[in-house]
């Protein structure tokens, strides 16, 4: 470990504070190796740091929850690698860390929809929901796709929304939510697909429906 990196990593353990932790974990914010850290805190040492994808690494290999958040800050996305990408997700410990990764890092390398895809078929709870929160934060963000992708993203939603997982469950929920408010065409097929999905013999895929049709039939484009 580089000296740099073991300075970054003794500054969070002096920023540590225990009480935040139960917090957390109210908010289902949970992990092996949490130290109570705001986001605003690992942003300001973001903001100082700036890219460094060896530091970024690792502040991942440490384990630490919160270290491992802010390496989405600070790795470079251009050098992020599909092995890479695919050993970080097998990490996530809960939807916060998943959510987080994805958001401010995955969603930004140039092979970030072959990961929506790809993970929307894994297992691996954390790891699926990662597919539908790339989804999500792509519909989002990239404002050159085209529909056709996102149409395909809504036949993952619509064959994973059986998935009773509540991370899984609330993913597919955001990914169907997000592509629908993404334009006037896209919202009338999410909510016919919301609307097939209400359908199923499905506790979680009757709950995913209702609750984005709730909002996608009041949706009106900016």
């Amino acid at each position: 470990m580089s000296a740099h990196a073991a300075n970054v990593l003794a500054e969070l353990q002096r920023l540590s504070a225990p009480t935040n932790v139960a917090g957390m974990a109210r908010f289902g914010i949970v992990g092996r190796k949490l130290l109570g850290i705001s986001v605003v805190q690992l942003r300001a040492i973001a903001k100082r740091t700036g890219f460094d994808h060896e530091l970024a690494k690792a502040l991942w290999a440490s384990g630490i929850f919160e270290a491992r958040v802010l390496s989405a800050f600070v790795a470079e996305p251009a050098r992020v690698t599909r092995r890479q990408a695919n050993a970080w997700a097998k990490d996530f410990e809960c939807w916060a860390d998943c959510d987080g990764v994805c958001i401010h890092l995955f969603r930004k390398t140039p092979f970030a929809h072959g990961l929506a895809v790809a993970w929307s078929h894994r297992r691996e709870e954390l790891v699926k929901r990662a597919g539908f929160t790339m989804m999500a934060t792509l519909a989002v963000h990239d404002k050159a796709a085209r529909n056709e992708v996102f149409r395909s993203y809504l036949g993952r939603v619509q064959e994973e929304s059986t998935d009773e997982r509540h991370t899984v469950k609330k993913g597919v929920n955001w990914a169907l939510r997000q592509i629908g408010k993404r334009n006037p065409i896209l919202n009338r097929d999410a909510v016919r697909i919301a609307k097939r999905i209400q359908k199923k013999d499905s506790k979680a895929a009757r709950w995913i429906a209702a609750d984005a049709l709730r909002e996608l039939e009041r949706w009106k484009p900016r």
